[in-house]
Order: C-alpha cells, then sequence, then structure tokens
C-alpha cells in the first residue's frame, strides 16, 4: 500500500490518470455498449418496433441491475473494510452471505417479472403496437435475470479480490458473445426479438459460469460452504454500503419509466404517434451513454488520485487532476456534441432503417434534447469529484440533480406546455440548470483549495507519570459531545499515571497512512448519513476507511502492549473481545451540554444545542456503520455515567475503583 500512495503523490498526474482512468473507461464501454448491441440487430432484423419494446422492457433488466450492484459493490466494500481490519473470516462470511442475498433476490425478481410481465410493461409504457415484442422479449430476459445479476455480483468481488483483469475479460467475454449470437439468432435462425434475448442471456450464463469457477480462487478469503449461512447484521451491512449504486439505476428507472408514459401520451397526438418517440428517444439516451460512460471512466479512475492527494493536503495536485480532467472531458464531450448536431441520421441509422418521420424525429430529439451535452463534461466530473475528496452532501446534489431533481419535473412542466416537443426541450433546460450548480460548487471548492493555510499546530503527548495500576488495563471512553468525557480521560489518566491516547492518534495515523493531521481531524469519527452514497460503483475503500483501519490496527497494538486511556474510535469495539479492558460511555443531559459547549467550545448561545446535535448525530452513525451498533445503548458498555448528575471528580473516582478491582 506505501507503494501506491508514493505513487499517488509523487507521480505525475497524467500518468496516473492514463493508468487508473483506461481500465475504468474500458468497463464502462463494455457494460454499455451490451445494451446498445441488441438494439442494433433488432433494428435491423425487427424494425424499429423491435427496438421500441426493448427500450420498453429495458427498465426490468435495470431493476434487476440496481439490486445486483448494490449487492456486489457492497460486498466488494464490505470484503475491502474486513481485510483491511485482518478479519478474514468475517470477510469470508460478508462474500457468502453477499453471494445468497443476490442469489434469493435473483430468484424472487425472475420469478415475480414472468408473473407479473403484463403489468411492469403497462407501467413503463408499452403501446398495443409494442406489447407482442416486449412480452416475447420480456419473458426470455426474465429467465436470464439470476444469471445476469449473480454474475455481475460475482464481477465486483472478484475486482475486489485483487483481479480487476480477470472481472474485465468476464464482461468483455460476454459482450463479444452477445455480439456474435445476436445475427446468428436473429438473421439465420429468424427468431427476431426472441432470438436476440436468447443471445444476451446465452452471453449472460457465460459471464455467470466464468465467475462461479473465479470462487474456488479467491486470493484474500478461502471460501468454505459455511460462509453462505445467511447472516442478518452481515447482509443489511452490505445493502447499507451498496445503496449508492441501487439509487443511481433506480433513478435512470424512475425517468424511463415517466419518460416513456409521457411519449405515449403526447406521441398519439402528434404526427409521430407514440411508438416512434419511445424508440428514438431510448436509442438516443443510450448512445449518449456511451459519451457518459467515457467521462464517468475517466473520472471514476482519477479518484484515488482526487481522494489521496485531498487527504495528504497537495492542493496543488488536486487542482491539477481536477484541471486535467475537466479539459479531457470538455474535449469528448464537445466531439459527441459535434457529432449529434451534424450527422444525427447517420448514427440513427446504425440501428435500421425507418420512414421519413422516424428520421425526422430522432434528427429532431438528436439535436435538441441532447444539445447541452457539452455540459455533461462539468456536471458528471464535478459530482464524482466532490464524492472523491468526502464532501457527501454537493456529491449526493451533483449525482441526482440531473435526473431527478431537474429532469423529471422539467418533462412533465414542459410537455403539459408544448406537448412531445415539450419532454425533449427538458434535456437541455436540465442539462443547463444542473451544470450551473456544479460550477457554483466547483468554484467555491477551487477557491477555497487556494487560501488553505497549513495548520501548524503539533498535538502534544501525555507523557507517562508512572504506571500506579499492578496490571495492564486499557479504558476506553465514548462520550457524548459536551459531555466532558475527555476532560475525565485526561483526569483519570493523571490519576492512574497512564498515557491518554486522544489528539496524539492523529499524528501516528498520519505517519501511518500518509493524510495530513489535519485532513485526519476533520474527518475522523464523523461519518455523515449521505457518506453512504459515496460507495459507487467501481469505488475500493475511502480515505475515512483507510483511518479507521489504521486507527484500529494502532488500539490493538496500544492494548497488547500498556496500560492506558483510550477516547473515542469505536475502541470499546474494536477491544470487545479483550478481558483488560474496561469500556465506558460518559452522557449528561442537553442542559448542561449545551454549557460547555458555550463555555469551553466557545459556541454561540444561539447555534450550541444544534451543534452538540449534530456531532453527536456525526459520531452516532461513524459508530453504527463500523460496529453495526448502536452509539448510545448501554448494553455495549461495562459501565454508562452521567457526568452532571455523578459530578466529574465522583466519575474519575468511580472508573478508578473499577480499574484497581
Amino acid at each position: 500500500m506505501e507503494k501506491e500512495e508514493n505513487i499517488l503523490g509523487t507521480e505525475k498526474i497524467g500518468k496516473l490518470i492514463r493508468k487508473f482512468s483506461i481500465p475504468c473507461i474500458i468497463s464502462m464501454l463494455v457494460n454499455s455498449l451490451y445494451n446498445i448491441v441488441d438494439q442494433i440487430f433488432i433494428g435491423w432484423g425487427v424494425g424499429y418496433l423491435g427496438n421500441g419494446a426493448t427500450n420498453i422492457v429495458f427498465p426490468i433488466t435495470m431493476v434487476a441491475l440496481a439490486f445486483a450492484l448494490m449487492i456486489g459493490d457492497g460486498t466488494s466494500a464490505y470484503l475491502s473494510l474486513k481485510l483491511g481490519e485482518r478479519k478474514k473470516e468475517e470477510a469470508k462470511r460478508g462474500v457468502g452471505n453477499g453471494i445468497m442475498v443476490s442469489v434469493i433476490i435473483s430468484l424472487l425478481l425472475c420469478a415475480g417479472t414472468l408473473i407479473f410481465l403484463p403489468q411492469l410493461l403497462y407501467i413503463f409504457g408499452c403501446t398495443d403496437l409494442l406489447r407482442d415484442y416486449a412480452t416475447s422479449y420480456g419473458k426470455i430476459i426474465a429467465v436470464g435475470l439470476p444469471f445476469m445479476m449473480i454474475g455481475t455480483t460475482l464481477n465486483s468481488i472478484i475486482r475486489a479480490d485483487g483481479s480487476p483483469k480477470y472481472s474485465m475479460i468476464t464482461m468483455v467475454s460476454g459482450a463479444v458473445l452477445n455480439t456474435i449470437l445476436d445475427p446468428i439468432f436473429i438473421f439465420v435462425f429468424k427468431m427476431g426479438v426472441e432470438g436476440a434475448a436468447i443471445a444476451t442471456v446465452i452471453s449472460q450464463f457465460v459471464t455467470f459460469i466464468f465467475n462461479i469457477i473465479y470462487i474456488k480462487k479467491f486470493k484474500s478469503i478461502e471460501f468454505d460452504i459455511n460462509a453462505i449461512k445467511i447472516k442478518f447484521n452481515v447482509a443489511r451491512k452490505i445493502l447499507v454500503l451498496g445503496i449508492s449504486s441501487f439509487i443511481t439505476q433506480m433513478s435512470f428507472v424512475f425517468v424511463m419509466a415517466i419518460e416513456n408514459n409521457l411519449l405515449g401520451k403526447y406521441g398519439v397526438e402528434s404526427e409521430y404517434g407514440s411508438e416512434i418517440p419511445i424508440t428514438v428517444l431510448g436509442i438516443v439516451m443510450k448512445i449518449s451513454q456511451i459519451l457518459n460512460s467515457i467521462i464517468i471512466g475517466l473520472v471514476v479512475g482519477s479518484q484515488p488520485i482526487f481522494g489521496y492527494n485531498y487527504g495528504a493536503r497537495r492542493f496543488d495536485r488536486v487542482k491539477e487532476t481536477l484541471n486535467v480532467v475537466l479539459r479531457t472531458s470538455l474535449i469528448i464531450s464537445t466531439i459527441a456534441f459535434i457529432l449529434f448536431q451534424a450527422i444525427p441520421d447517420k448514427l440513427i441509422s446504425i440501428f435500421g432503417s425507418g420512414d421519413e418521420k422516424y428520421i425526422e424525429f430522432a434528427c429532431l430529439t438528436f439535436r435538441i434534447y441532447l444539445s447541452l451535452c457539452i455540459c455533461n463534461g462539468i456536471q458528471i466530473p464535478s459530482g464524482i469529484f466532490f464524492q472523491a475528496i468526502g464532501k457527501s452532501a454537493k456529491s449526493a446534489i451533483l449525482s441526482l440533480s440531473r435526473q431527478i431533481i431537474f429532469l423529471i419535473p422539467s418533462m412533465i412542466i414542459l410537455s403539459n406546455i408544448f406537448g412531445l416537443m415539450g419532454i425533449l426541450y427538458a434535456g437541455p433546460v436540465a442539462d443547463a440548470i444542473s451544470f450551473i450548480l456544479a460550477v457554483i460548487f466547483l468554484v467555491k471548492e477551487s477557491k477555497e483549495l487556494s487560501k488553505v493555510v497549513q495548520d501548524n499546530r503539533k498535538i502534544i503527548n501525555d507523557e507517562s507519570k508512572g504506571n500506579k495500576l499492578n496490571k495492564n488495563v486499557v479504558i476506553t471512553i465514548s462520550r457524548e459531545y459536551g459531555s466532558g468525557g475527555r476532560y475525565i480521560g485526561k483526569l483519570i489518566a493523571d490519576k492512574l499515571g497512564i498515557k491518554l491516547y486522544d489528539k496524539n492518534f492523529i499524528t501516528k495515523i498520519a505517519e501511518k497512512t500518509g493524510l495530513s493531521e489535519q485532513y485526519i481531524e476533520d474527518n475522523e469519527q464523523k461519518r455523515d448519513v449521505l457518506e453512504n452514497l459515496n460507495n459507487g460503483y467501481y469505488f475500493g475503500l475511502n480515505n475515512a476507511d483507510e483511518i479507521f483501519i489504521a486507527e484500529s490496527e494502532f488500539i490493538k497494538k496500544l492494548a497488547d502492549t500498556e496500560s492506558c486511556v483510550i477516547v473515542g474510535r469505536c475502541a470499546d469495539f474494536i477491544l470487545r473481545d479483550r478481558e483488560n479492558v474496561i469500556k465506558v460511555f460518559i452522557y449528561s443531559n442537553m442542559k448542561d451540554k449545551i454549557k460547555r459547549a458555550i463555555e469551553f467550545y466557545g459556541i454561540e448561545d444561539k447555534k450550541a444545542e444544534k451543534e452538540v446535535n449534530r456531532i453527536n448525530k456525526l459520531r452516532a452513525n461513524h459508530y453504527k456503520h463500523y460496529t453495526d451498533r448502536e452509539w448510545n445503548d448501554c448494553k455495549n458498555y461495562d459501565i454508562c455515567i452521567n457526568s452532571d448528575a455523578l459530578g466529574v471528580e465522583r466519575s474519575v473516582d468511580l472508573i478508578e475503583k473499577i480499574c484497581r478491582n
């Protein structure tokens, strides 16, 4: 790990971006092309009605993919985290649970889709002319959902196990096989949309088999049958870790459902009918997704460069990386814009021929709906950039703004005013607003990076005054903000003549991780609820996870070698199985916490209660994320003390007596 950290902090930015981004771009493109290949051959073999039918069924596949990515990405994050903590048994259990959850959910989705397919097609905007095609295609695709979902889940796990090349080969193999089989089933066997669906399912099955074979080859764990026994807490943790991927994919499903229904409603009132708009916009969105895949792959590959250098306070490298990424993204989106405006008829013709109205509407869609696609060169990188540097709120807003916050309302409002054309106008409106929002966030962040002043404060370790205990004892203190828990920890350390570990943790962890002391101080023990949205596709451990792992190792080492007092940092959980640990929780009522916040931390009277609640919420989220326990649950501790009811001095005396017994 040290070698990679040195590279991230010292290697030329351009070389780093090429090294990390090219594999991501290839993987993202393979995923995008997988969905497009069917439509190309269906367009030539069946016609645009066949393509319209696949666009109706596509949201069903996206729902399955959302669950598969949630489980796969959640499991891979869980695996990486537990391996970092040196807990291979828990890592193995997580992988087993992830696989079993994927099996169960995939079978349920398969059965549900087959039973309720007519209703699902109706929800996703199916018309009478498209129904037979969509039903035939959808039934076969539904049968393949378990292979697709389990294969996708395993793909994420295989990457986390340290075999990204194997993962990419299985994906590429499936895509290539699908490209070969599509024309055979459609043109040779004359099977139409059913043939395309069969080709897709066979390709998914092959990827599934390759990934199943890998289970016996895991590098980081020794997998066995006992690992697949479902543990509710482990399964829930996996789903929480992967929730970002689920939300991202489901936002596309939501958009497509509303879009198809609006196209059907207003298309029938136009000269184009319902089927042409549904078919064309579906194809145009998939073509634009190729553009987005290249940009996403570029920025996701740059994520570790952003994250490491931001954490290490090398802001010049952060800005340089951001500038390179934005310039490259703008070049890519500008090329796409020129193609969409200059040759839309040529692009749509790749997907088969159509009548004059079909070509006319396709040209309108490319030129209107994607008229501001250049904005993607800023908006997409911005969301992932803020994700990489831990600004979870801004990342979540930017990630969801275009699809959910701006596009859907725009489509509904503008279609009521302008009919079918209003749906097309909604594209550039959403692009423009989300672009402006991204620029505002970026400009503000850039100014902050430029104004950074290094904090030269050094934390002075509390020196031991001579251990007054006749045994090795570790006291862990968890505390509410404003309860006086840190001060109680200092007094008990002084009284027993042992070291207090609190602020001095920061220097130790900075030395181990390469992150700056200021960054660690600002980010440790604080986890916003939106942090779970940072665990996206192709992301590994973030800096917060590395900090926790490094602190865990240091805490265990301390417990092995000396008596001490450890404040916070989930130490009670990390040392939960040790007999020489006394776990203490300090709390007090809100009135007294507010009083301390004002007196000792200089917080304004009006803001004190809000700040106390905010910090305690961050601590609770952090504790819950890494321990799967409730922070203020008395069952986690040996003793819980109300510092104001008992008083600071008596609290110290009580803890001392427990230590000496």
